[in-house]
């Protein structure tokens, strides 16, 4: 019999597949290759699929599949300027009650970009009355500079480092640290008991947004889901990759599945204390310990 300081603990965090990672593919086919591959739900990202826009779609696709949706993504990209309105409190408004109806716990946002000003200016406080307003989670995502040669261009405001602002949920999403060039561990570390949502991704540095599957970058991956499993978080780690490059529609599956697979095996973390780095690390995966999804 396993003595108790080798059971594998497997946290309530469940694993989301994002629809934006079989793009060129459709959001309907999101949902079909989450329920195959076994995933525990998908977030959608709403743009300019008109599906990804429709609620009752995504619905029926939720029922047909059996897979729930936890999550919606805002559109708040350039191409997705004129999805759900051209003004940005509209877009959030409709994708709380996008939340609301289907049963999605949260809903990520980024922050506004820089010339829209008036947005930028009430942003903090007018997600804080949003939030207040219902039990859906509006998880603030990180982003990073924009750069071009040796030129660095400020695309968003207040900041693309969120935790430089008062938010009541954070998102953390791996690929967009890489590309900021941020420490990943002391940012999730900053967020603390506010990280509320997770996109995983890998990625190696580059002024591009990688999203590479998780494994194949140098981003800390492995221990940032070990970290928030001995935390007991339970929010949502959605996999939100780009498959823009697979050669067929089964390679685009196994990528997805590798990173599925990734995923689950470092949510399963052994609580054997030889198992855990020193703590007096500061990029040990035993400094995020503490780390557990904010209540609702």
């Amino acid at each position: 019999m396993a003595e108790a300081r080798d059971v594998v603990r497997i946290p309530d965090a469940k694993v989301a597949l994002s629809t934006a990672s079989v793009y060129p593919e459709s959001t309907a086919t999101a949902f079909e290759i989450a329920a195959r591959l076994g995933y525990d739900g998908v977030e959608v990202m709403v743009w300019t699929d008109p599906v990804s826009q429709d609620i009752e779609a995504l619905r029926r696709l939720s029922d047909y599949h059996r897979i729930p949706v936890l999550a919606v993504h805002a559109p708040c990209l350039l191409i997705t300027q004129r999805v759900w309105s051209t003004d940005p409190w509209t877009k959030l408004q409709r994708a709380r009650a996008a939340a609301e109806k289907l049963g999605a716990s949260a809903v990520v946002v980024h922050p506004p970009f820089r010339w829209q000003r008036q947005y930028a200016r009430d942003f903090v406080d007018g997600v804080w009355r949003m939030a207040n307003e219902t039990d859906v989670r509006f998880a603030v995502e990180n982003m990073y500079p924009w750069r071009y040669r040796d030129r660095e261009m400020l695309a968003y405001a207040p900041d693309w480092d969120v935790t430089k602002e008062d938010y009541r949920h954070f998102t953390i999403d791996l690929s967009h640290a890489s590309t900021s060039r941020t420490d990943t561990l002391r940012m999730v570390e900053r967020m603390g008991d506010r990280l509320g949502h997770v996109h995983l991704a890998d990625g190696r540095g580059s002024a591009k947004d990688e999203h590479l599957v998780p494994g194949r970058g140098d981003q800390p991956c492995a221990e940032v889901l070990e970290g928030l499993a001995r935390g007991g978080f339970d929010g949502h780690v959605v996999i939100e990759v780009n498959t823009r490059r697979a050669m067929s529609s089964a390679e685009r599956e196994a990528d997805l599945a590798e990173a599925l697979a990734f995923t689950r095996l470092h949510l399963a973390s052994a609580s054997s204390p030889s198992s855990l780095s020193s703590p007096s690390s500061p990029s040990s995966p035993s400094s995020l310990s503490s780390l557990r999804a904010p209540g609702r």
